[in-house]
């Protein structure tokens, strides 16, 4: 079974690809934000569609939003979201939400572990340096929905 974790927004979305229990791969789409919201959504499709196309995923993996600091941050998220939740519709992949508190848990065992406490226990999973917060959060997440439904 193949999973693709997205960690959305609107500049850097994080994605990280697993088959069964193992990594695949992982990458960085960046938008930039000298281009309209539309250009920018059409270019995370795309890119996602491409990835869905290769690694045809049975289940899109996404963070749960329920509360947010920054109201603009929070709907271009819930934007490129929206985006991700069509591809999936598209092509009849299930989406599943984790909160952020589940993935922290779950990776570091503390539920307010910070971002270098998770890519220092991704470092020990995977021997991976990820220096991009996008990236490795969509790893963890990934890693999370696998530890959490035993797979």
């Amino acid at each position: 079974m193949t999973i693709l974790a997205i960690d959305c927004g609107i500049e850097k979305n994080g994605y990280a690809v697993f088959k069964n229990k193992k990594y695949l791969t992982s990458g960085l789409i960046k938008t930039s934000k000298k281009n309209p919201d539309e250009v920018r959504i059409k270019k995370l499709y795309l890119q996602l569609k491409n990835i869905i196309s290769q690694y045809k995923p049975k289940f899109i993996i996404l963070e749960q939003l329920f509360f947010f600091k920054n109201l603009k941050t929070a709907i271009r998220v819930s934007q490129a979201q929206g985006a991700i939740i069509l591809l999936a519709a598209q092509n009849n992949i299930e989406i599943k939400y984790l909160t952020p508190l589940q993935v922290k848990q779950t990776i570091t065992g503390y539920g307010k572990a910070d971002k270098k406490s998770i890519q220092k226990m991704l470092k020990l999973e995977f021997n991976l340096e990820l220096n991009q917060d996008d990236q490795a959060d969509a790893v963890a997440l990934g890693l999370a929905y696998l530890y959490i439904n035993k797979i």
